[in-house]
């Protein structure tokens, strides 16, 4: 079903569900499953309309398809839930329209036929979280405890899935490739908690003979496990940024005893999605000031 070209790597999920040779007959199964419908993969059709650099920079986990009248955007997250996830959503629905209609169309008078968006976030982190989720748009927006009825003109709902495998989301039932994803990306993690040597290799030698993902894991091992390095390859990067950022600004809060560079450092850390707690701790700020610097930011 690769039938798309992309610069960056994709990551395993995307890969599975949007590129393999089952990626379709996957697609359409997690499809019912989220939507307890039964279409057949032979005779259901699907299109990708997946986007250069929007949702993440350094590899894709996003796919989103073309399918059944609607636009189906999913991600596979194994980091902290970014609670901006419903703007960057946005801004991704609103280039995936753009894509799929011409500019003719969008500035002539007839009406354009759009299909419905739906979001949704597999959360497949090492964080505790819940069962389910939804994240909205509108709890972003300014004053809207003010507005009647939480009517809001605009609004995006991203519903948020936990597929860890000890969580046994009953969506694992119902999408057998999703389980088996699950499954593998659970053996991945405990090679490398184990510090086996060549965890990449072992988890997929592990997952082949307990009949997790095997067809696939044969077909495709060389490249999955260039695909697993550049996983988490960007996700330790991410982290390890993060950390120094963090050690860096207490360094400077330390030795320059200064509010205003406590302030900078404050919203240096908003920016990188650290907790207003976690802040707190670390530049002596209150969570109070932290909380009014970071309305500051998002006004802005």
């Amino acid at each position: 079903m690769n039938n798309f070209n992309r610069n960056h790597k994709d990551s395993v999920f995307v890969d599975l569900f949007a590129n393999d040779i089952t990626a379709k007959e996957n697609f359409v199964s997690l499809y019912n499953a989220l939507h307890k419908t039964n279409l057949d993969p032979q005779t259901t059709e699907i299109k990708p309309v997946m986007l250069e650099n929007i949702l993440y920079m350094s590899y894709y986990n996003d796919i989103s398809m073309l399918i059944d009248g609607k636009i189906v955007v999913l991600i596979e997250h194994q980091s902290t839930v970014n609670q901006n996830m419903p703007f960057r959503f946005l801004e991704y629905i609103a280039r995936v329209y753009e894509k799929i209609t011409s500019e003719e169309d969008r500035f002539g008078r007839k009406l354009i036929k759009l299909p419905v968006p739906e979001f949704y976030v597999f959360y497949n982190g090492t964080e505790d979280f819940p069962l389910e989720k939804e994240l909205k748009l509108s709890d972003a927006f300014l004053n809207e405890e003010k507005i009647e009825n939480k009517n809001f003109p605009l609004e995006i709902t991203v519903k948020i899935i936990n597929i860890n495998i000890e969580k046994d989301n009953p969506i694992l039932h119902q999408c057998n490739t999703l389980k088996q994803y699950s499954d593998f990306v659970n053996q991945v993690r405990i090679c490398m908690k184990e510090n086996v040597e060549n965890p990449f290799t072992t988890a997929i030698n592990l997952s082949i003979k307990n009949g997790i993902l095997s067809d696939y894991l044969k077909r495709k091992s060389t490249e999955i496990r260039n695909m697993l390095f550049g996983e988490y390859d960007y996700d330790t990067d991410i982290r390890v940024q993060r950390r120094e950022a963090f050690e860096d600004g207490v360094e400077e809060g330390i030795s320059q005893g200064a509010e205003q560079k406590a302030i900078e450092t404050a919203k240096n850390f908003l920016k990188l999605g650290l907790s207003i707690e976690l802040i707190a701790e670390g530049t002596g700020l209150s969570e109070e000031n932290i909380k009014k610097i970071k309305e500051e930011l998002e006004s802005k």
